[in-house]
């Protein structure tokens, strides 16, 4: 299976989310399928200002957001800190286990950065709350997010070396999405009893 050209970034990040939604049988209202898409396809052109901010440790850089004091650039900082953080653990999860990062941590620092994202316009809006969504589920959208990256890659696989980063991937995730693309490409992927790979 090849990529498919797609009329825009948005357009095949749309379509993957939605899929992915449904396959992880997510609630999420169409403001946060939306977001979820802008972030992907800001990620897939990041711009200067979201590579810098998200540069140094994250801890110190919610800190840091949390302090500014112009409250429109404080926003700015605490959502791109919880875009980076989502997209990172759904993209990049396991890299950040095999370093030794605690998944959970990760995920309270998202959430904690959308959260307070959140209370900045709770006072100023009316009706539903993005940010507030966002961060109650942070966790839910990583997986939403990882769906989106075992999707790309398995519809992006046509080498042999892309072919076992796929495989390896799989390995450290389980994904069934990417079992399927495994089969579809001949290979088998079989788990034994306690989940040891045959």
């Amino acid at each position: 299976m090849a990529i498919l050209p797609a009329s825009s970034v948005q357009g095949f990040f749309h379509e993957v989310v939605e899929d992915a939604i449904k396959a992880r049988r997510v609630e999420a209202t169409e403001g946060a399928t939306r977001y979820l898409v802008a972030v992907l396809a800001d990620f897939a052109h990041p711009d200067r200002r979201a590579e810098e901010a998200l540069e140094g440790p994250l801890t110190l850089l919610l800190d840091e957001a949390l302090h500014v004091l112009d409250a429109a650039e404080r926003f700015e900082r605490l959502r791109l800190l919880g875009d980076g953080v989502l997209y990172g653990c759904g993209f990049f999860g396991e890299a950040f286990e095999a370093r030794g990062v605690d998944t959970k941590y990760l995920h309270q620092l998202g959430t904690r950065a959308y959260g307070a994202a959140s209370s900045m316009l709770r006072s100023a809006q009316e009706g539903p709350d993005l940010f507030g969504e966002l961060a109650e589920k942070f966790g839910v959208f990583v997986d939403v997010v990882a769906e989106v990256a075992d999707a790309t890659i398995a519809m992006g696989t046509e080498s042999p070396k892309g072919l076992l980063k796929m495989y390896e991937r799989w390995l450290r995730t389980g994904s069934e999405r990417l079992a399927s693309a495994l089969t579809s490409r001949g290979m088998m992927p079989t788990r034994g009893a306690k989940g040891v790979i045959q």
